[in-house]
């Protein structure tokens, strides 16, 4: 079993920043994608950023330009440095990662219980 533990959400005013953690832990071969999604009240989960085990990123074009996803693979940990937050940024933020647990599994996918990140207008 793999867990997910997301933190850094919190309130912060327009223009400001914030910087999400997830790490994961558990019965970990290999860590693949990993990725940050947020829902707001009354919309659909969406994709905010992901990035390879390698390091290459996919940005929604929301946040392309604000948002910066990083990994520490030694520390399976994934961040969000989120910069000049918006009310519309406003969200409860989901950690995703796709876990190998052995050589011989298939991959799964796996979710962190959500961090909350209001920001008003």
């Amino acid at each position: 079993q793999v867990q997910l533990v997301e933190s850094g959400g919190g309130l912060v005013q327009a223009g400001g920043s914030l910087r999400l953690s997830c790490a994961a832990s558990g019965s970990i071969f290999s860590l693949n994608i990993m990725a940050w999604y947020r829902q707001a009240p009354g919309k659909q989960r969406e994709l905010v950023a992901s990035i390879t085990s390698g390091g290459s990123t996919n940005y929604a074009d929301s946040v392309k330009g604000r948002f910066t996803i990083s990994r520490d693979n030694a520390k399976n940990t994934v961040y969000l440095q989120m910069n000049s937050l918006k009310p519309e940024d406003t969200a409860v933020y989901y950690c995703n990662a796709k876990v190998q647990s052995t050589w011989y599994a298939v991959e799964r996918n796996y979710w962190g219980p959500g961090t909350q990140v209001t920001v008003p207008s």
